[in-house]
């Protein structure tokens, strides 16, 4: 399994991306790596399909269901919404949900 979070420099939400990433990892028992991907400008933003920053996914799926079939890529900051309200980071359970989910797919 593995986690990417795609961010841009400067995004205030990265750090706490990754931190709920390896929290979430932590708390489902599950070893795996965190990998953190600078995305450098717009080429790549459509190139790696970056919804905008942080962006976390697990084994290549975004973390948050409803934004898997959008394709407004970009170098904008990200919020996800949960329960109501949005954030700019993914809250551990979204993670550790998305974790889960990867689980039960490889069986």
């Amino acid at each position: 399994m593995q986690i990417e979070v795609l961010f841009f420099d400067g995004c205030p939400n990265h750090r706490l991306a990754v931190e709920r990433a390896k929290s979430a990892l932590a708390q489902e028992g599950v070893e795996a790596e965190v990998v953190e991907v600078r995305v450098s400008g717009e080429a790549a933003a459509r190139e790696l399909g970056f919804l905008g920053s942080p962006t976390v996914r697990v084994d290549g799926k975004d973390v948050e269901p409803a934004a898997r079939g959008l394709k407004q890529f970009g170098m904008c900051c990200r919020t996800y919404l949960e329960g109501g309200r949005r954030s700019g980071a993914p809250s551990q359970e979204m993670i550790r949900a998305a974790v889960r989910e990867a689980l039960g797919a490889r069986r």
